[in-house]
């Protein structure tokens, strides 16, 4: 299973829901000593500035330029035939050797990037109602100063519809982070 970092994402929504990842199986070997086919790789995009860390906390890896590819768990390796056994004294003998299983493993993904987008200004200016506004976000909204004490956050999806938004607005990109700075 390998990572890849895909330059046009900016947020880890893609690996939220589907946690599970497992590369192919791979062919077992046929007659006249023909190997099997080798399986399948599985490849999961993440956005630049992911940050890698096994079940104990340690670092695995950071992926930061566009293309970068960081393997997270090997497969396993394949068994060897009763071709492999073979000598003058046993012509066809009737044994074989098991592969080995593939590496099973749970990693957490920390996006470094908080937000494409950052909403500064005076208190009670409407910040958190833009927001609200423009994402599914539920920020608390008051008529009161010093409403956000924590920074929320929101995700800006363009539908595509107006005239030349997903190239003006978001640098062609097709979703951006807001976020409302206290």
């Amino acid at each position: 299973v390998f990572l890849v970092c895909e330059p046009g994402m900016n947020t880890l929504q893609s690996v939220r829901y589907n946690v599970h990842h497992k590369g192919e199986r791979g062919m077992h070997g046929t007659s006249k000593k023909q190997n099997g086919e080798k399986g399948r790789d599985s490849f999961v995009k993440v956005p630049p500035g992911t940050v890698v860390r096994d079940q104990k906390g340690r670092l695995a890896g950071e992926l930061k330029e566009p293309g970068q590819v960081l393997r997270v768990a090997r497969g396993g390796r394949g068994g060897r035939g009763n071709a492999q056994f073979k000598s003058d004294r046993n012509p066809s003998p009737r044994m074989s050797e098991r592969g080995e299983k593939g590496v099973k493993r749970w990693i957490s993904l920390e996006l470094q990037l908080l937000a494409d987008v950052g909403l500064v200004g005076v208190p009670n200016a409407g910040k958190s109602t833009l927001l609200k506004a423009v994402t599914n976000a539920q920020p608390k909204c008051a008529s009161y100063a010093f409403t956000t004490v924590v920074p929320n956050l929101g995700v800006w999806h363009s539908d595509g519809k107006g005239k030349g938004d997903k190239n003006k607005f978001s640098g062609g990109r097709e979703s951006l982070v807001l976020a409302d700075i206290p």
